[in-house]
């Protein structure tokens, strides 16, 4: 459990902190061993709540891994070159141009300089320092190879905000489409179709079916847009508010993984990601029930997660992993047969890193090729779209010319 502490350091400064332990007096011996002299122990609700920097808990998952990913490169660099790890600290620092940042890593540079272990000292703030980045590096400090474990953690971190940045930048063409699909719709809709509906009803004549649903639909959008856009806005909101609800999020969660064009990229991606996560762990030495289970927690789809559930258990039992991991729905066969080979050879963590960076390479074929489809495919409906409508337009003005010229003849 959390502990909250107040102490006295070797130089007279007050310390006040929080440590996790078994017990008052298991805190009490390690904080003896750091060279404290503790004046005080109190459970974390009998006192104010330690300080978080400003910013701190407001920070994207793209802007984490990318400071996250820096950071451990910079540490690595400089620890390698033999600087300790409190200069190190300093001097990234001094380095980050996020003010937040700079905050966050002056208050764990002050927990390092007071003797706590740096993975102890990031847990103030979980929103830059996951649980997976913490227990590597807990792992590099117990096996005294921390800057190792630091450049390991770079490579991750890494890898992360690549993949986000190839999926979001994919996407971001194919986007753009849609919205200039959807305004030429609406400008034709709510502007130009006006234009030619008094001029039918000024000529007085049968217009097409197509023609007449156009006109009412331009009719609706002109005359309710405020109740069009309420409706659309609260169908968004609700599906928002039930996606949270432990029933919409089983929901999405299936859908994710099955749909078609949407579920293989699910699948694929997050199956990478697991299995890297699973094998830089473990490589990293933390133990395989705790690896499952900091897996499971940086995993967010619940498919996944009932997986790795199975797979901790399994585990527990003392089954192979494999055999959790026979799910060909959730997980390649590939896949399982690498953890099934790396299990009987002693080598799963390197088969997983290798496997993942297979799977990376198929993931940016897989993106690009669904990019190429979705390209012309939003064209061609914008086209067909377009299309209908200029037909509807004219089609009255061909009749209208077609009844005029007969009867002049």
């Amino acid at each position: 459990m959390k502990l909250a502490y107040k102490a006295v350091d070797q130089s007279g400064r007050a310390v006040d902190d929080t440590i996790d332990a078994a017990s008052a007096d298991d805190a009490m011996e390690r904080l003896r061993g750091r060279g404290l002299y503790v004046t005080q122990i109190l459970e974390p609700s009998q006192q104010p709540a330690t300080p978080v920097a400003p910013g701190a808990r407001r920070i994207g998952a793209g802007r984490r891994l990318k400071h996250l990913s820096a950071l451990c490169r910079q540490l690595y660099v400089l620890m390698s070159s033999g600087t300790p790890l409190v200069q190190a600290l300093a001097a990234s620092e001094r380095q980050t141009r996020d003010t937040n940042l700079r905050a966050v890593l002056a208050s764990v540079r002050d927990r390092v300089e007071e003797g706590m272990p740096l993975s102890e000292a990031m847990e103030a703030y979980p929103h830059y320092f996951d649980s997976v980045a913490r227990s590597l590096i807990a792992a590099g400090e117990s096996g005294g190879k921390l800057a190792p474990m630091l450049d390991r953690l770079a490579v991750l971190s890494g890898k992360q905000l690549q993949t986000r940045k190839a999926v979001t930048g994919a996407l971001v063409y194919p986007a753009m489409l849609t919205c200039v699909s959807v305004g030429v719709l609406l400008l034709m809709l709510l502007f130009v179709l006006p234009r030619f509906t008094h001029m039918f009803e000024a000529m007085d004549a049968q217009l097409p079916q197509s023609t007449q649903w156009l006109m009412a639909i331009s009719a609706a959008l002109r005359g309710y847009w405020w109740l069009i856009l309420a409706l659309i806005g609260g169908a968004v909101m609700g599906l928002r508010l039930y996606a949270r609800t432990p029933r919409g999020r089983e929901i999405r969660d299936i859908a994710m993984v099955r749909l078609p064009l949407v579920g293989p990229v699910t699948r694929n991606f997050t199956v990478a990601r697991i299995i890297r996560l699973l094998g830089v762990l473990l490589a990293g030495k933390v133990p395989l029930l705790d690896s499952l289970q900091l897996t499971r927690d940086a995993t967010t789809n619940g498919q996944y997660v009932a997986l790795l559930n199975n797979a901790h258990d399994a585990a527990q039992r003392g089954e192979p992993l494999s055999s959790a991991f026979e799910d060909e729905s959730l997980i390649p066969i590939s896949v399982c047969e690498a953890i099934r080979n790396g299990e009987h050879s002693g080598q799963l963590d390197s088969l997983l890193l290798t496997m993942a960076g297979f799977m990376d390479e198929e993931n940016d074929v897989l993106v690009r090729s669904l990019t190429t489809i979705l390209e012309p495919a939003i064209l061609i409906v914008l086209g067909v779209l377009v299309g209908v409508v200029a037909i509807s337009m004219f089609l009255p003005l061909f009749d209208l010319a077609t009844m005029s010229s007969g009867g002049v003849g």
